[in-house]
């Protein structure tokens, strides 16, 4: 068999394991003298987390500025924000940003750690993908430590940060394979505190992930690879972990999934449900992770009459039980999807998550993008439209 030629990115060096916090010191010191870090997460915060990290910084010898990630998704005016305070510090050789949250925080500030190096723009919109001047990065962003602490979008380890605007309303990257951190210190630990109900939709945003990439039309060997291993851990945890946060097998598979998936889709791309979870989210402020899983089994089903032989490949990773044709298989994997959908608290129509039914038409122009162009099936506005109104 002949492969397709293929490129792999991902982040030059990876620290995974439980309690593993305590290498943030001597691995911030790998990249400079004075860190410029934001956190993301109150409960940290107020467990004094966050405030021994920042001792551990200084004691090592670094000069550390800190900033406070606003507890919704990146928006436009958040990024320009961040990236004038941060800029009034003299950006120097030896900077480097740390980044302690969930994926919007990553996000946020993988957006600003590509600003203040490339200030050619009046505004994060002038790089974003089709809203803005088309501006691209002419230099390396500030190098970068993620530190993840839900199990989720695997920002931790792709190639773009997700802004948002609500007037006009948009959902749009700023990509370039300069933006995968530098290092991802994963230390699961840090995520048993999140809540179930975050639990839940961040856990499906990475299984979505995992499928969505598997299946892509960019899918290439070794993402395919990474999504099966993800798979074959996030399916029996993601329920465990909801139900009880401090179940330590649980919550290590869930990170280690999450990470993966990141890799995948920044390899990969990925479809239909993140395509349309974009629009949701603008348009209904639908939480990212809620909106991929509400989305996931339609999409399956949708694509099953071109990717039949993939989705049972999956389903006898995540169902070691069954057996039968290909066909067979592909089925009932999706519905077993969406079984484990509900068991952690996904609800099945777009009203139950507050999209009301005249939103439909505005969400089939906000759909289109990078994640529905990698879509395996293809997808005209009608098809959409006919598929999210079934839903409704």
């Amino acid at each position: 068999m002949i492969l397709n030629s293929y490129s792999l990115l991902m982040p030059a060096q990876i620290v995974f394991g439980w309690g593993r916090r305590t290498e943030l010191p001597a691995l911030a010191k790998s990249l400079g003298q004075r860190v410029f870090l934001l956190s993301g997460s109150q409960t940290l915060v107020r467990q004094g987390v966050i405030a021994e990290l920042v001792t551990g910084l200084q004691q090592a010898g670094l000069t550390v500025i800190t900033a406070n990630a606003p507890n919704h998704e990146p928006e436009v005016c958040d990024v320009d924000r961040l990236t004038r305070d941060w800029s009034a510090h003299k950006i120097q050789p030896g900077d480097c940003v740390i980044a302690i949250g969930g994926g919007s925080t990553i996000d946020l500030a993988k957006a600003v750690a590509a600003l203040l190096t490339n200030p050619h723009g009046e505004s994060v919109q002038d790089f974003l993908e089709g809203v803005g001047k088309g501006l691209t990065l002419q230099h390396d962003p500030l190098p970068m430590i993620a530190v993840p602490t839900t199990a989720g979008t695997g920002s931790e380890a792709t190639k773009n940060a997700v802004i948002s605007s609500y007037d006009p309303p948009f959902k749009k990257s700023l990509r370039s394979d300069r933006m995968i951190p530098r290092i991802v210190l994963l230390d699961p630990e840090l995520t048993v505190t999140v809540p179930a109900t975050t639990t839940a939709y961040t856990g499906m945003d990475a299984i979505t992930q995992l499928m969505e990439s598997y299946i892509s039309r960019k899918a290439a060997p070794i993402p395919q690879a990474l999504c099966l291993q993800g798979l074959q851990q996030a399916w029996p945890a993601i329920a465990k972990a909801v139900k009880n946060g401090r179940d330590r097998c649980a919550r290590e598979a869930m990170s280690h999934a999450a990470l993966l998936s990141g890799i995948a889709l920044a390899n990969s791309g990925l479809g239909m449900a993140h395509g349309v979870a974009a629009a949701l989210g603008v348009h209904a402020k639908v939480p990212h992770g809620l909106a991929c899983a509400v989305m996931l089994p339609p999409t399956l089903r949708y694509n099953l009459p071109v990717k039949e032989q993939e989705l049972a490949e999956l389903g006898r990773v995540c169902l070691t039980d069954l057996r039968g044709s290909d066909a067979e298989i592909a089925r009932r994997f999706i519905d077993a999807v969406a079984q484990l959908c509900l068991a952690v608290g996904i609800p099945t129509r777009l009203r139950d998550i507050g999209v009301p039914r005249e939103q439909i038409a505005a969400l089939v122009p906000a759909s289109q993008g990078n994640s529905l162009s990698a879509n395996p099936r293809d997808l005209t506005p009608y098809d959409l439209q006919h598929l999210l109104e079934s839903l409704w």
